[in-house]
């Protein structure tokens, strides 16, 4: 078998060498080309000069190519090879096999090659399935508005239609005799276009050219030559025509596409579609700045992300510049003043309706009515001049405004302060350098793109905010140049050339992305947007600025400013924003590392869940206030009382009634000091004792510390707390008047019931004048000096003065001695005799000393007289009970200290109520009044809940929201891509 498929093969292939290709079989090899180097057979014997011939081409695409690789028993021939045995019935058998392998080695090769090309040309078509947003909504819902079935059967059939067209065959016949008629006038036609273009296009060679074609060199004088000039503005002239209009077309599809586009938006709105907007992108990434911007000082983690930053000089046009891209006038306007007074963040963004709305307030403005308008920049002003703080004009206060609007361009800007060169009068001195320290920390973002604006009106060497932008981006990356007023500076510039120059670039030392020029108005704070777009639409297209080319039409109008910003801004976040939410990931890494290595068992808690926690240790404590028991009360105000009166009942009360001859002078000396004191001083005192003790018992319960469950990171709030607290807590008013009722009535009654009250009364007036008798002896050893005991086991010494008061006691203590019933006031004699006696014995005394040690050795005197009658009056209750008839003991000292003694017991009482019903009540409302009012003030939150564990806690919480806000809109970003 294997002979017979060799044979065939070399008899095929003498075929082919000898046939049609018309080269000799003796040939040497390389005087054949490379094709016919193919058709010898390798078989073929070879002779000195020659070496075997390649195989022929045609076999690598033929089944004869695939020989079996052992060798076959074939004879030589001449030239060939001829199978030993000729099976032609065989042969024939193996052919038709081969053919059939043939066609389906074929068919299978052709599918695979088939697959494959249209596999690349699919994998070359772009998915059509993200532009599908392009294509508007109610494209694809035509299936369900429309019932194309219905519309098809109410369709007429193709046979009537046919019947309705015209006879193609008749007109055809008709325009083929008319073409030999009117092909030389076409083509005459033809050449005169085509010699008008080409005239167009080469100018004056071509003109001469053509005219000296049609009617000689002679007649070509005949015609005005124009000049090169005045064809180039012609061209001008005219591409400004053709670019105007196609703007006009243009801006005409773009209104149209803004009121689809509106009515989209309305229907999403409404719920009747829901479909991810481009606007949550830029809202979700607005929430990330606002959350950076509400950061304390204190934290350290840069903030690289992207934001246009807009920045000029003072009544540069800015405000004007970012009102024109945001398509309303929403910000307060002066003249020559400073108007921006803190950074202004404005989030431009799609929607529906054309609204803004502050960060922190839920009220929309709608800003194409001038009210809402006018209570917008009003309501930006008082927020400016809130943030300022006292001696400084500026503010580093961020306010955070979002703008929305059908057709607005979707981006961050930030707009700062103007920068000035002069500080004037009523600004603060530091205001220039605040100015700059602000612009620089906000431009100093390798990721923020700088929007520089420069006043064209005035000259370029005024400038000071292009120093400060090349300073911070010298290779102009990331700045795009603004030219404002230019309608001004046509005006009042001598030479236009200058205003090319710096639109080019090529005037400032600063280095810029793009530059534009733009008119934002005439001045009139009363313009509107609309008025304002179409003066600048009219003066460009009259402007020599674009017609002499000086300025190019993409450079022009805020329009084609705020698309390049827009593109920019969204290129740079795209670039950096995944970059920026690593930075992120890896400081929340090392965050949570730092947190378990030096708290690891306590939560993370920040700032406000802390004052939570501490919020609600500080009403368990005011509640408890309200377990006090009523005995612990009344003893503490019935002691605090009694510390705070009883220096007005011995020395104003006690001491001059006792003074009196007989006991009915007492009793009415005692009742008129009383009453008075009752109805002026007690009451008050009495308020002031028990709020003082509220105070008391409310810092004791706020700084008792309470055992291994004590945070002292509470403490300062805690301080804070209770002194707002007790500063804005005030009795009740009416409380000093039932009082003075009930004190009153307990100080009348005069009638002791049993011997136990008596007894009680004694111990508490012997307990007072020991008291005062022991502050008397120490006062009386203050002036005169130790004793000698002392003098001797301490090695002390008197002073001089001490002698002095010393002699002038033993003195007045032996006048004492004379006479025991002396009154409590030295008469002047006797003060001149006690003088002249100590001066006997050489010491000489002022009468001034005389009587203040007089005043405290007759009151040491006057204590222990009234403690030993106090002894006598311990079986007096017996004589009281019989109005001390027929005795000629008198205790009526007794009685009024039983009388103070219940009046300081019932004011206790009162007292006890009034603060268990009503005041620690009260107390607790202004505790829950001061928590709320600091739980609404951030920095005093900051300022009383500090450390390195709030901190850190701090730090970490936002970190985390930063970085899932990043990642939430990095998805959001690629789905949008």
């Amino acid at each position: 078998m294997w002979r017979t498929r060799a044979a065939a093969a070399c008899v095929i292939c003498r075929s082919l060498a000898n046939s049609s290709y018309g080269i000799k079989r003796k040939s040497p090899l390389r005087n054949l080309h490379l094709v016919s180097r193919s058709t010898h057979h390798p078989y073929y014997p070879s002779s000195k000069f020659q070496r075997p011939p390649l195989r022929i081409s045609l076999q690598l695409f033929s089944s004869l190519n695939r020989l079996p690789p052992h060798k076959t028993k074939l004879l030589n021939v001449k030239h060939g090879y001829q199978s030993h045995r000729n099976f032609w019935l065989a042969r024939l058998a193996s052919r038709l096999l081969k053919v059939r392998y043939l066609i389906l080695g074929s068919a299978v090769g052709g599918g695979y090659t088939a697959k494959k090309t249209y596999e690349q040309w699919k994998d070359m078509m772009p998915d059509l399935e993200e532009y599908k947003w392009i294509i508007p909504d109610f494209v694809w819902e035509l299936d369900e508005l429309i019932d194309f079935e219905k519309l098809l059967k109410a369709l007429p059939d193709a046979d009537d239609l046919a019947r309705l067209l015209p006879d193609f065959d008749k007109i055809g016949d008709s325009l083929a005799s008319l073409k030999g008629f009117l092909s030389p006038g076409y083509n005459l036609v033809s050449e005169v276009i085509g010699a008008s273009d080409l005239l167009l296009l080469l100018g004056s060679p071509g003109e001469t050219a053509f005219r000296a074609t049609d009617q000689g060199y002679d007649n070509d004088k005949q015609f005005k030559k124009v000049s090169d000039k005045e064809k180039i503005d012609q061209l001008q002239e005219e591409l400004l025509r053709t670019q105007l209009k196609y703007q006009r077309m243009l801006e005409r599809l773009e209104k149209e596409n803004k009121e689809l586009r509106k009515l989209v938006l309305q229907r999403d709105d409404k719920g009747i579609h829901q479909r991810k907007l481009k606007k949550s992108l830029i809202d979700m990434y607005s929430e990330v700045l606002d959350i950076l911007s509400d950061y304390d000082a204190s934290y350290n983690t840069q903030d690289h992300l992207p934001r246009v930053v807009v920045v000029g000089d003072q009544s540069a046009g800015k405000t004007s510049v970012l009102e024109m891209i945001a398509q309303a006038r929403i910000f307060p306007r002066g003249s020559g003043e400073m108007m921006t007074r803190s950074p202004v963040k404005v989030t431009l963004s799609e929607g529906p309706h054309h609204v803004a709305l502050f960060k922190d307030s839920s009220r929309e403005f709608d800003l194409t009515k001038e009210e809402d308008l006018a209570a917008l920049r009003n309501e930006i002003e008082i927020r400016m001049r809130n943030s300022v703080k006292e001696g400084c004009t500026v503010s580093t206060e961020t306010i955070s405004l979002s703008v929305k609007g059908p057709g607005l361009q979707r981006m961050v800007l930030v707009d700062l302060p103007g920068v000035i060169s002069t500080v004037t009068s009523g600004m603060a001195p530091d205001t220039k350098e605040t100015i700059f320290s602000i612009s620089k920390a906000y431009m100093q973002n390798p990721n923020a793109i700088i929007l520089c604006i420069q006043d064209g009106s005035v000259d370029a060497e005024r400038s000071i905010v292009t120093d400060l932008v090349s300073q911070m981006d010298p290779q102009g990356k990331r700045t795009i140049f603004v030219l404002t007023k230019v309608d001004l500076a046509e005006k009042n510039v001598a030479s236009p050339n200058r205003i090319q120059q710096i639109i080019e670039g090529k005037l400032f030392p600063m280095k810029a992305l793009g530059y534009f020029a733009v008119v934002t108005g005439k001045g009139n704070s009363s313009e509107s947007i609309e008025s304002i777009k179409e003066y600048e639409e009219e003066f460009f297209q009259n402007s020599r600025l674009l017609k002499t080319s000086m300025l190019k039409a993409h450079q022009v109008t805020t329009k084609n400013l705020s698309l390049a910003v827009s593109d920019c801004f969204w290129k740079m976040v795209r670039e950096s924003v995944e970059q920026q939410a690593d930075a992120f990931k890896a400081t929340r890494f090392n965050l949570e590392t730092e947190w378990k290595n030096n708290y690891p068992r306590l939560r993370e808690l920040d700032r406000n869940e802390l004052f939570e926690k501490a919020k609600n240790e500080i009403l368990d404590e005011v509640i408890s206030l309200t377990q006090v028991t009523p005995k612990h009360w009344e003893e503490m105000l019935e002691k605090t009382l009694w510390e705070r009166v009883s220096t007005h009942v011995i020395e104003n009360i006690y001491l001059p009634a006792a003074q009196t001859a007989n006991s009915g002078t007492f009793n009415t000396t005692v009742d008129i000091k009383l009453k008075q004191w009752t109805d002026k001083q007690l009451p008050n005192k009495a308020v002031e004792v028990a709020w003082e003790t509220l105070q008391e018992e409310f810092s004791r319960f706020m700084t008792e510390k309470k055992g291994k469950e004590h945070d002292d990171i509470f403490d300062k709030l805690k301080q804070a707390v209770r002194e707002e607290t007790i500063k804005r807590h005030r009795w009740n008013e009416r409380a000093e008047d039932s009082l003075r009722v009930i004190q009153h009535n307990a100080l009348e009654d005069r009638s002791i019931s049993d011997k136990q009250q008596w007894d009680a009364a004694i111990h508490f007036m012997e307990e007072t004048l020991q008291s005062r008798l022991k502050d008397t002896e120490s006062v009386i050893e203050d002036m005169v000096g130790p004793d000698w005991k002392k003098r001797w086991l301490y090695w002390v010494g008197r002073t001089k003065e001490q002698n002095i008061r010393n002699e002038t006691k033993n003195e007045l203590e032996k006048l004492i001695k004379c006479n025991e019933d002396h009154p409590a006031y030295l008469a002047n004699d006797e003060v001149t005799t006690v003088r002249k006696n100590l001066e006997a014995r050489g010491v000489a005394v002022d009468p001034c000393l005389i009587k203040d040690t007089w005043h405290q050795i007759y009151r040491r005197y006057f204590l222990k007289s009234a403690l030993n009658h106090c002894n006598l009056c311990r079986r007096g209750f017996y004589y009281y009970q019989r109005h001390f008839v027929d005795s000629e003991l008198e205790c009526n000292d007794i009685v009024l200290f039983w009388r103070i003694q219940r009046m300081l017991a019932i004011t206790a009482n009162t007292l006890r109520q009034q603060l268990a019903n009503t005041e620690v009540r009260r107390l607790e409302k202004n505790v829950k009044e001061v928590l709320e009012d600091f739980a609404e003030d951030n920095e005093k939150k900051v300022m009383l809940l500090t450390g390195k564990r709030v901190q850190l806690a701090e730090d970490l919480k936002k970190v985390r929201e930063i970085q899932e806000k990043l990642e939430a809109f990095i998805e959001a970003l690629h789905q949008e891509k």
